[in-house]
């Protein structure tokens, strides 16, 4: 391990943060990070390339990741990405998109302290990334609190402790004991050449229903330019249809050429619209089930697929495709 190359792409984020009048901002440099983490058994090269709170990551920050990650892929073994913790979860599937048969392991980080705090988590989760660049598979990845996870199937659930990050529905890849490393479900590679596509439309929206959600906002989301629409469904993806018809709307939407994707509230599991008559409305009416992707993945890979141009039957057939692992498909 000690003769790969690794690079380090810094974003900033808490982990790179210091304090200041206005509360914690991104000042670190990612040369700064590596000289408070200390030694470790790599050779490492440094390239900032954001320095923003993650809240104010945004499609435009997801482009600019990626193709640094493209540019540089060639010329290190792993690449590691410092971000923050709050938009991690949704860089990191966008990534799984716009870097479709990526041929490097690419391993975000951060930290829920920074990382000049004695107490920090940040220099075991970076050793952790660092680790998991120069170890795994070519994939992307999402590496904190020892555990290392797909970036398609991770989670933020936690704002302050230090487990923040959970990997839904499929198990980690790899954790840290005091064995070290131990790769337990090493994602499967596809020897396709990497693709970089940052052709996304943003113009969607996520939408979480609740008792009383009234299904005229849908519609007027579509008179304002929403392109597509991802709805967190009750339980396996039940939606409302007595009063406030939730899934006529819906129907209507998909008439109108604007897809709509049905995922769950619930965090872990699936969603599936055949089993309920709830779901069976909304099936009938043409609504695209997420099956078990996260929330992240799902508005993402919207985004994506929009992006290429894709219609409404198109959308349904990508929802239905595993691309990169986001997805179990039955």
């Amino acid at each position: 391990m000690a003769n790969k190359k690794l690079l380090l792409l810094s974003t900033g984020g808490t982990i790179a943060s210091v304090v200041s009048d206005d509360g914690l901002v991104p000042e670190e440099s990612g040369e700064q990070l590596i000289q408070m983490l200390g030694n470790v058994p790599y050779d490492i090269t440094v390239k900032d390339i954001l320095s923003l709170d993650s809240s104010n990551i945004q499609p435009e920050e997801w482009k600019v990741i990626a193709e640094a990650i493209y540019k540089n892929r060639h010329d290190f073994d792993g690449i590691v990405v410092s971000h923050g913790t709050d938009t991690m979860a949704y860089t990191a599937s966008m990534l799984t998109f716009m870097l479709q048969g990526i041929d490097v392991p690419v391993v975000l980080t951060g930290s829920q302290v920074p990382m000049n705090v004695i107490w920090s988590d940040a220099p075991d989760n970076m050793r952790l990334a660092f680790a998991a660049a120069a170890s795994c598979e070519p994939d992307i990845y999402l590496a904190f609190d020892r555990k290392v996870m797909r970036g398609c199937r991770s989670v933020k659930v936690r704002t302050t402790a230090f487990n923040a990050f959970e990997s839904v529905n499929v198990p980690p890849v790899a954790e840290t004991t005091s064995d070290g490393l131990t790769i337990h479900h090493q994602a499967p590679h596809h020897h396709k050449e990497c693709v970089l596509n940052t052709k996304i439309d943003t113009n969607v929206s996520l939408v979480k229903l609740f008792p009383g959600f009234d299904p005229r906002m849908l519609h007027a989301m579509a008179q304002n330019d929403c392109h597509g629409i991802v709805i967190e469904a009750y339980g396996l993806g039940g939606m409302t249809y007595i009063r406030r018809n939730v899934a006529a709307a819906v129907g209507q939407l998909i008439r109108q050429g604007i897809p709509v994707i049905a995922a769950s509230q619930c965090l872990y599991e699936r969603s599936d619209l055949t089993k309920y008559e709830v779901g069976r409305q909304a099936l009938l009416e043409g609504a695209i089930s997420a099956h078990d992707m996260t929330s992240e993945s799902a508005i993402t890979k919207l985004m994506w697929g929009l992006g290429q141009g894709m219609d409404v039957d198109q959308i349904a057939k990508f929802f239905n495709t595993d691309v990169a692992g986001e997805v179990t498909l039955k």
